[in-house]
């Protein structure tokens, strides 16, 4: 079988998520898992646009051994000089450049003709050849360009340098028949072809990233372009674990694979969900809570005689282990161990025991806890972000014909406790309220969101918002089985990350990119 190329872009496209923004620490975290995921490429940022996304990516760059770590650059020589620079420390460093070639995006965005788009391109790949080895180069809203001139721009790309040439489908608008074509005919007409490789970049605008990267492989694309949980701009991307499996099972089909560890691929998504903060549907392919559930009783019947019947993937393959092991209240420490081994955590005496304190109060709370509710709990996030607020107490006060209320009590970074009580609209907006006024920090609420990590009336709750204030934003996390601090929770840790981000130097810009 041949090996199809795996590029992840979530650190980039997946980051241009609306109400994502991901610190270098999350980057990293997130980085390294990707090296354990074993995807051959990693796109870390575009270093151009703004000092803060420079040092993220250079931070990615130094940390990053065993992947092609590259950054994303305009046709522009100030561009490439700012990849040059966030890509020095790298192993195996490689530019991206790209620049529109569609009709659309010629006439109304560069003001530019067929010409000077293919100057334009050539020009920066010949000057960024000067500093790297690896060039990408993509033909921005290549699904809309005309096919000959798509050839052009090919030939054009591997004559000035470029080892890879990727066809991105900027705005999903391709069907898999249109997509596939695309790629034989670059194969069968532009000279020189079989000196680079060719990539997919999909957009699921239509719900048909996967096919049309599929259809793509089919037509001879070396490289897929995606990324995890297939987050991304407007309806995100072409997700990786969708490709990497459908390969695995269809290999019949299909005739290529690639080399990821199949086993990472669940780990990979909880971590990607959990510091982005965009929950996984529940019906989400291959890493949905119930890829691999079944309720119905033909099914359930089936199951027992024959998971074949009803499965074509095993869970463990992509690193799901079922397990009967209850845990509750009466449980002790060594059954507790076991399960976090269980679970693929192997903690030392000091982490298991703070675990386990954190657990018992947990199962105090609950009648079960389900393996969703301990992964969450020691994977809710240990952020370095100093605390200059931190939660104390709480107290809400409602009733359907009163004003609801909540009292706040809140440690400030120099060890002052301050109390502020509140009206609201409801009972979270009385809580924000009274943290508002007790911090003065004037912000606005983007978003507020609540997801069940397990399930039943006493399950543990994971709140998250998205602040912003003047044109910084941050997100801030809260788990609890109380959803009203969950709530409080995660405000206070989204305003911690504001003050924390109005420190720093640099302000990143979020663009539409391919």
């Amino acid at each position: 079988m041949r090996k199809i190329y795996i590029f992840d872009t979530t650190l980039r496209d997946g980051e241009q998520s609306p109400g994502v923004n991901l610190n270098t620490k999350e980057k990293l975290e997130i980085a390294y898992q990707l090296e354990k995921l074993g995807v051959d490429r990693i796109e870390a940022g575009f270093p151009a646009a703004s000092p803060g996304d420079l040092a993220a990516v250079n931070a990615v760059a130094r940390a990053v051994k065993n992947a092609t770590v590259i950054g994303l650059s305009r046709s522009r020589e100030q561009d490439i000089d700012a990849a040059r620079e966030a890509l020095k420390d790298a192993q195996d460093p490689c530019l991206h450049l790209f620049l529109a070639t569609s009709p659309i995006h010629r006439k109304h965005k560069l003001r530019m003709e067929k010409e000077q788009v293919l100057e334009t391109a050539e020009r920066a790949i010949r000057y960024a050849k000067q500093y790297f080895s690896k060039i990408e180069f993509s033909p921005e809203d290549a699904g809309r360009t005309e096919l000959d001139f798509l050839c052009q721009v090919t030939d054009m790309a591997i004559r000035a340098g470029a080892t890879v040439v990727n066809i991105p489908d900027t705005v999903g608008y391709m069907t898999p028949a249109e997509f596939g074509n695309i790629f034989k005919t670059l194969k069968e007409q532009v000279p020189g072809i079989e000196k680079i490789q060719l990539s997919a970049h999909c957009h699921d605008d239509l719900g048909l990233a996967t096919a049309n990267a599929l259809a793509a492989i089919l037509n001879g694309a070396d490289q897929i372009e995606g990324t995890i949980n297939g987050i991304g701009e407007r309806a995100g991307n072409t997700a990786i674990e969708e490709v990497a499996m459908a390969l695995a099972t269809r290999g019949d089909l299909f005739g290529a694979t690639t080399t990821l560890n199949l086993k990472e691929i669940a780990k990979t998504s909880r971590l990607v969900s959990k510091l982005t903060g965009m929950v996984v549907p529940g019906n989400k392919a291959i890493v949905g809570a119930n890829a691999f559930a079944h309720e119905s009783g033909i099914h359930q019947d089936g199951m027992l005689k024959e998971k074949t019947t009803y499965e074509i993937i095993s869970p463990e393959t992509i690193g799901l282990r079922d397990s009967k092991l209850v845990l509750g209240k009466h449980s002790g420490r060594a059954a507790f161990r076991e399960k976090l081994i269980d679970l693929g955590y192997e903690l030392d005496d000091e982490a298991v025991n703070a675990a386990f304190a954190k657990f018992k109060d947990l199962a105090d709370k609950k009648k079960n806890v389900m393996d969703e509710d301990i992964r969450a709990m020691l994977e809710e996030k240990l952020t370095d972000t100093p605390e200059v607020y931190s939660l104390e107490t709480i107290h809400v006060s409602y009733g359907n014909k009163s004003v609801p209320s909540a009292t706040i009590r809140v440690r400030m970074a120099e060890g002052e406790v301050k109390e502020q009580s509140a009206e609201g609209n409801g009972s979270v907006d009385a809580i924000y309220n009274a943290i508002d006024a007790l911090t003065a920090e004037a912000v606005e609420l983007e978003d507020y969101s609540i997801k069940s990590v397990s399930h039943g009336k006493d399950a543990l709750g994971e709140v998250h918002v998205v602040l912003k204030q003047d044109e910084v934003s941050a997100q801030g996390r809260g788990l609890s089985t109380d959803i009203l601090e969950a709530s409080a929770r995660a405000y206070i840790d989204a305003l911690n990350r504001l003050v924390e981000k109005r420190k720093s130097p640099g302000r990143r810009d979020k663009m539409s990119l391919i």
